[in-house]
């Protein structure tokens, strides 16, 4: 399974290019997965929901199952968060695996950058950045590409793991 990341600062536009990028890889005909990190107080269940009340009674897991989608909640009551590596290890096989997020990994990834946001650059102390997608361009030897080039960064990552 490959795995390619993106990386980036909030609202740098990292969920919409993967968005973009998703349905050219899978009209390729690949099959394609997704991890993002999220920040510590996100849920996906809401107050009221059956599942709600069992998790909050204290379950671990909670598998909600139906005819179209099932979802599996885990509560970290340890405090541990897994690692991205524990995370990819839990992951159906696939051929293409994004990972949004987890800017210090070691897997190769796209820095997603936006001036407006007064951030610095990720790609001068990353080693792991292999390219950069932004609305500047910078001095780097990395590829580089505008943020709605969509079809650039596919065609980038697919040779880049010689899906292409």
């Amino acid at each position: 399974m490959k795995v390619f990341g993106f990386a980036g600062w909030s609202g740098s536009g990292k969920t919409t290019l993967i968005e973009r990028l998703v349905p050219r890889f899978t009209a390729r005909g690949l099959r394609v997965s997704l991890i993002k990190h999220a920040h510590e107080g996100f849920d996906v269940d809401h107050p009221g929901k059956d599942s709600y009340r069992h998790r909050k009674a204290g379950c671990t897991e909670v598998l909600v199952s139906s005819a179209s989608r099932w979802a599996l909640m885990h509560e970290l009551r340890t405090g541990h968060e897994p690692t991205l590596e524990e995370q990819i290890e839990r992951m159906a096989k696939v051929d293409l695996l994004l990972v949004e997020g987890y800017k210090r990994s070691a897997l190769p990834k796209l820095e997603v950058h936006r001036q407006a946001n007064g951030k610095g650059p990720l790609h001068t102390r990353e080693r792991s950045i292999v390219a950069i997608a932004a609305d500047t361009r910078f001095a780097s030897p990395l590829p580089q590409f505008a943020l709605d080039d969509y079809e650039g960064i596919a065609h980038f990552i697919l040779a880049y793991h010689q899906l292409a």
